[in-house]
């Protein structure tokens, strides 16, 4: 285990009893049995330490539910999938799924604030463009009331199963929500959420992460991978994002390669959205 790796599970073990706030660099060092400044060479602040606990958790959810609909057919069955990647990835994530939740609503800092809309509306464009693969011209009128019932059923479910300990039976949730969605997608005529309305909620966030960001990731991520092959394919493709010279079949092989390993799925993700493939 590395020891950014060390410091994230330490600093995870302590946000869960003590909460963000309570829990200081002191205590997650003393936790992690390391010192000070082997924590300030992985993270410039504790701030940075959460933002980073945070992407890893958004973009494992955010890969996961993008591959699903991407890569599946646009039937009612993609309902059912995305439900089950959506519920699978806070189940793999629960412990700091628990303590997202409770600490989201609570916070008064407006960078992760920012951050986490940032990353709700990458999920408002995933669920919108399988919406609008399923139905197509169906629902241009409920679109973005479903986007929002869509959420609120995670939301519900997921704090249903992770705070009251409700047994997961993830098939028999998925198929019961997929259900649900189908229903209003089918029947629901009147709408509260407007594209207009939908649109000036979402006006002052923006996601952007830039190249320079992405590459310092992908650098990151070549340093901490010990296959030869991942190793291989990181650098191809940060190669591939400096200066173009691979055709799309071989940027898309070498992103299926990062695919298939999960610590590289979120990372993939990001590499794909820059390369637009």
């Amino acid at each position: 285990m590395s020891k950014k790796q060390l410091i994230m599970e330490s600093a995870l073990e302590l946000f869960a009893q003590q909460g963000f706030d309570a829990t200081s660099v002191q205590q997650i060092t003393e936790h992690a049995g390391i010192s000070k400044g082997a924590f300030y060479l992985s993270f410039k602040s504790k701030d940075e330490l959460i933002n980073g606990l945070i992407d890893h958790f958004m973009l494992s959810l955010i890969s996961d539910i993008d591959h699903v609909v991407k890569n599946h057919k646009a039937s009612a069955e993609l309902l059912y999938e995305f439900f089950q990647a959506a519920f699978h990835t806070f189940q793999k994530h629960s412990d700091f799924a628990k303590i997202f939740i409770k600490e989201q609503s609570k916070t008064p800092n407006e960078e992760l604030i920012s951050k986490i809309h940032q990353y709700d509306k990458l999920i408002d464009n995933i669920i919108l463009g399988m919406l609008d693969r399923i139905y197509k011209d169906e629902i241009s009128r409920t679109r973005y009331d479903i986007i929002y019932c869509v959420k609120g059923f995670i939301h519900t479910y997921s704090h249903l199963i992770l705070f009251f300990d409700v047994p997961l039976d993830l098939h028999t949730l998925s198929r019961s929500l997929a259900e649900k969605t189908a229903l209003l997608a089918n029947h629901s005529e009147t709408t509260f959420i407007t594209e207009a309305l939908y649109h000036t909620l979402n006006e002052p966030f923006h996601v952007h992460v830039t190249k320079e960001q992405l590459l310092e990731m992908v650098e990151q991520k070549i340093e901490e991978v010990e296959d030869s092959t991942l190793k291989e394919s990181l650098d191809l493709l940060k190669q591939q994002m400096i200066e173009p010279s691979l055709s799309p079949a071989i940027v898309k092989g070498l992103i299926l390669n990062l695919n298939n390993h999960p610590s590289c799925k979120q990372i993939a993700y990001l590499i794909q959205d820059c390369l637009k493939v």
